[in-house]
């Protein structure tokens, strides 16, 4: 049961007919498609809008997260008695979450992060990179 198409029988074979053809009930058939299209294109619409809601948040609740995401970025630093996988992993974390979000920071702005966060004892280091 697809969509309704005005057709006609000619010299045994059903073709299409012309838009000048078409009687009352090939206008009401036409007419009855563009409803079942619309409802569908609305219910769609309205689902969309509930996906990205559900799934995204609001554009409020995003730039709520983006600017808590951006406050444990500037803030961030290598936790005493840490190693440097774990800290690497959590700034990994936080990175992720951000481009997720769709905020995204150059390579160099994040190497210079990771070099600034570290302790003094990785100073010599530091200086040689």
């Amino acid at each position: 049961n697809g969509p309704e198409i005005p057709t006609k029988l000619v010299n045994g074979q059903i073709v299409l007919k012309l838009n000048n053809e078409y009687n009352d009930h090939d206008f009401k058939l036409l007419q009855l498609n563009a409803k079942a299209k619309h409802v569908i294109f609305c219910a769609l619409s309205h689902m969309w809008d509930r996906l990205m809601v559900t799934y995204e948040g609001t554009n409020q609740v995003k730039d709520t997260k983006i600017n808590r995401l951006v406050h444990d970025y500037e803030l961030f630093t290598m936790l005493e008695n840490g190693n440097i996988s774990s800290m690497y992993a959590r700034f990994n974390d936080i990175i992720n979450a951000l481009e997720g979000l769709g905020k995204v920071y150059t390579n160099h702005e994040l190497v210079s992060k990771i070099l600034r966060c570290l302790p003094k004892s990785w100073e010599p280091k530091v200086m040689a990179i």
